[in-house]
């Protein structure tokens, strides 16, 4: 009992088989010059022990230890959660773990806890929408191998897997444009959120293809408490003639949903309201909620696929960007008859 309490070792195996400790590791490594009988009799003593090699083991042999970690600005965002396991599938059908490191927003913690993530693993995964972009590219440089998820690095030799988000808002503006809205919002996410940007770029292109149109911009964030607190803010837009929102994301839509159902403000009926991502949430929400679409699981698959290149000496592939689907509900719909009015009045003026 006491040998077995301890656990199986290399020497235990090679005293079984009747050979060094030097052939068992040679055959564990899987050394092609190992003698065919020596490596039965080791394998047929480890079958016979029940020998496993451990991983700090493993690690120290091969110089890896099969787990990637992935940086995150904020797990609870289902979009984050949708990659992450999209990429734990991918991985793991490689033999490799995902672990998690979540800097809850933290951009000043960014760095750090990429390059301590980094040390304990293969590669990384970074997602990190707010970092400066020359701190990101610093980081970058030192964690490699990494993919970048949702960051445009131009220059940079390092693989980017992402949404094009500029493309999505044209294809919410043309969808609420179809349903005769002429006056929309734009409730923002983080300021220094680099999607962000890429949203207001879109929104810039739509004016640009529809200067009938109209979008006026406003601050929020991009979790529900953002959208619930903006409420007011998009009401006051209402009465300057605002018919539709185009939130930063699903989140924000959702809670501003919540917060105009508790004044009484019908959705779509008075105002439509649309998001961006697409979660769960999105279909089970009163209304529907109209939202664009991205593949979380895909990115992950692709974040993994270019990530497992990467770790075999591999090279940079090129950029992904996936563009988002439109899906709509029943939360956009015409604007009131009033507001319709209104407009046709002021073309004519």
């Amino acid at each position: 009992m006491g040998e077995r309490s301890r656990g199986v070792t290399i020497a235990d195996v090679a005293a079984h088989a009747g050979v060094s400790q030097a052939s068992v590791s040679r055959v564990l490594n899987g050394k092609q010059t190992v003698d065919p009988g020596i490596v039965r009799r080791v394998q047929a003593s480890i079958a016979a022990l029940g020998y496993a090699p451990s991983a700090a083991a493993r690690s120290l042999v091969h110089g890896r230890n099969d787990t990637i970690a992935m940086v995150v600005p904020d797990l609870g965002n289902p979009l984050f959660q949708g990659i992450l396991q999209g990429l734990s599938l991918a991985a793991a059908a490689d033999g490799y773990r995902v672990l998690v490191a979540d800097t809850a927003e933290r951009v000043d913690e960014e760095e750090a806890t990429a390059l301590e993530a980094r040390h304990r693993c293969d590669a990384l995964v970074l997602c990190a929408p707010r970092m400066p972009e020359t701190r990101l590219r610093r980081v970058v440089d030192r964690v490699a191998p990494v993919v970048v998820v949702n960051r445009h690095l131009p220059g940079a030799d390092v693989p980017i897997v992402g949404v094009d988000y500029v493309r999505g808002i044209r294809d919410l503006v043309e969808h609420l444009h179809g349903l005769g809205h002429r006056h929309l919002a734009y409730l923002g996410g983080p300021p220094s959120s680099a999607s962000n940007a890429e949203r207001l770029r879109g929104v810039e292109e739509a004016v640009a293809a529809h200067p009938e149109m109209r979008i006026d911009v406003h601050p929020g964030g991009s979790r529900l408490d953002d959208g619930y607190e903006a409420a007011e803010t998009v009401l006051g837009a209402r009465e300057r003639g605002v018919t539709a929102v185009m939130a930063y994301n699903d989140l924000v839509a959702l809670g501003l949903m919540t917060r105009l159902r508790e004044l009484g403000v019908d959705v779509p009926g008075d105002l439509s309201v649309a998001g961006f991502d697409d979660v769960p949430m999105a279909r089970f929400a009163l209304p529907r909620l109209t939202s664009l679409s991205v593949p979380r699981g895909e990115l992950g698959a692709q974040v993994w696929a270019r990530l497992r290149t990467l770790i075999a000496g591999g090279p940079v592939e090129h950029t992904v960007l996936y563009r988002p689907r439109l899906e709509p509900r029943e939360s956009t719909a015409p604007p009131p008859a009033t507001a319709t009015a209104a407009a046709a009045g002021k073309d004519r003026a």
